[in-house]
């Protein structure tokens, strides 16, 4: 059994070399192929003088040669570093420069407007640009200068130095609700055990096709090639412009397997699905956020035979819950139960575990939990502390997730979102979930996607602003008066405003934290 995320490839060419691993527009490339693409561009790595536990950044849309690049690295004893390639030049070099990467993998066009700010990034020895074409002229940019077509031009023998599965395989940067992303720091096994764990409950086979339409610097977009990869299945890599582009992929390559976001979801379930394309979809997953009861009941009408998995999940644990198919309709609200290899608490502040039906944080532990933050002890130590409930006499805490997030239980074991701590409003002394609010109004016709957000109140505490984007022209007394029919007066939005659409950050979930810094001041100066 592999115990190094890149041996799943691999094992796949040993197995079944001529079976499809990778689809991209009309190609097709084989285990077999992939396998020696990968040993090439890990040979190439070696070159250039990489070491075990560097760090290779790969700074492209999905392409083959970005998966070639992201298991190439690890086949090579590095650390690769997927960067969402919506991010801008500073944002990148940020990146580049916070974890000492050594060597980066782009486009010439990107690397163009990178190359001012790459007089800072110090440790930046090679620049690798995948452009087909003649070798990039040098410049007076310190790091080398070398075309892809020179790195993988090279024997695949050269031996990786010695790993082993606590090794350090991926730093994933994640948006945090201040400051700078963190680089969250994964192992070779928090890597293969969470590709085992949800291939498990998914019941994936190497007869499995996945699209794969959520960027691989997120951990749920990645999740995409590890879990095919670790049962033979095969991926299609698809960055779409438009949600009908999705469809058209998913009847295109016959997926059986989609993964997408709310936001994502909202958008798709408003479209007419092709038979074709429903036909063939085993099931759907999704992730990054509660999806709206309203989206799951519509995506049922819409695919009656397409199993639906409600996931609960974070970087610092990659996947903490999943709710199986047969409960979707009877409890279309819960996160589920912990995945196959994980334990979720549910904990007071003092840690110990709260009764059914008490709201407490979500605590993670098992082997998913990842190595912490990179070069950032004091958030670690915030996010990554001892299990609660340990004996006295364990010399070495193990070391859990605290999540942040609320969730309770009920009595049967299913566990049910709340609200993160820093997104819970707190108004006329309650505090409210945004979550239930916006549930409320998704009920209503018309509705595409809605946001709750608390705004600094001289008297309230925080006053709650609702941003409504509608299908239809819904008048905001519509939606007000809707709200004042479900929901308790100290819940009620003090403004409702319509937009065209909601602020996204890199990973397609909704920005509320552009949604406070957009109308916080706007909102002062309208109730002065």
């Amino acid at each position: 059994m592999p115990d190094l995320i890149h041996q799943f490839i691999q094992a796949g060419a040993s197995r079944a070399p001529d079976a499809p691993a990778l689809h991209y527009k009309a190609q097709t490339c084989t285990y077999g192929q992939l396998n020696e693409d990968i040993a090439r561009v890990a040979g190439g790595l070696a070159a250039l003088g990489l070491s075990a536990g560097e760090r290779v950044a790969v700074y492209l849309p999905k392409l083959p040669e970005t998966v070639q690049a992201i298991f190439g690295t690890a086949a090579a004893g590095g650390v690769f570093v997927p960067v969402n390639p919506l991010l801008k030049p500073q944002q990148v070099s940020y990146i580049l420069r916070d974890c000492n990467v050594r060597v980066l993998v782009t486009s010439a066009q990107r690397l163009e407007s990178l190359v001012p700010l790459l007089e800072d990034c110090h440790d930046l020895r090679a620049v690798v640009v995948i452009d087909d074409g003649a070798e990039p002229p040098e410049t007076d940019m310190a790091p080398k200068r070398i075309a892809w077509r020179k790195l993988v031009d090279r024997p695949s023998g050269i031996p990786a130095p010695h790993r082993i599965d606590t090794d350090m395989a991926a730093i994933l940067y994640t948006s945090g609700s201040t400051g700078n992303p963190k680089g969250v720091v994964l192992s070779h096994r928090n890597m293969v055990a969470g590709a085992r764990s949800v291939a498990s409950y998914l019941e994936n086979t190497a007869n499995d096709r996945l699209l794969a339409v959520l960027p691989f610097s997120f951990d749920y977009g990645l999740s995409q090639l590890t879990t095919a990869f670790s049962v033979g299945a095969s991926v299609a890599l698809m960055d779409y412009l438009l949600p009908r582009d999705i469809l058209r992929a998913l009847t295109r390559y016959r997926i059986t397997g989609l993964a997408a976001v709310p936001p994502l979801w909202n958008q798709l379930v408003q479209l007419d699905w092709p038979r074709e394309a429903a036909d063939e979809l085993r099931y759907i997953t999704n992730s990054g956020g509660a999806m709206p009861r309203t989206t799951t009941e519509r995506l049922r009408s819409a695919l009656p035979d397409t199993r639906i998995y409600l996931m609960y999940g974070l970087t610092e644990a990659f996947r903490s819950t999943y709710l199986p198919p047969e409960q979707v309709d009877k409890r279309p609200d819960s996160m589920g139960k912990a995945i196959p290899n994980a334990e979720i608490l549910v904990v007071r502040e003092d840690g110990s575990e709260c009764a059914p039906g008490e709201p407490g944080e979500l605590v993670h532990r098992g082997s998913l939990v990842a190595m912490g933050y990179w070069n950032d002890p004091d958030k670690t130590a915030e996010r990554f502390r001892p299990s609660p409930g340990q004996a006295r006499e364990l010399p070495l805490s193990e070391i859990a997730v605290w999540s942040g997030d609320q969730v309770r239980r009920d009595e049967e074991g299913y566990l049910y979102f709340i609200s993160r701590k820093d997104d819970m409003i707190k108004t006329s002394g309650y505090r409210v979930s945004p979550t239930e609010i916006e549930e409320v109004v998704y009920g209503m016709a018309g509705v595409t996607e809605v946001a709750a957000v608390g705004l600094p109140h001289p008297t309230l505490g925080q006053a709650i602003l609702l941003v409504v984007v509608c299908g239809a022209d819904i008048a905001e007394e519509t939606i007000m008066a809707h709200c004042k029919k479900e929901l308790p007066n100290f819940m009620l939005p003090r403004r409702i405003m319509t937009a065209d659409e909601l602020p996204r950050n890199q990973n397609g979930k909704i920005d509320r934290k552009q949604l406070f810094q957009t109308h916080e001041l706007l909102f002062q100066e309208s109730e002065s």
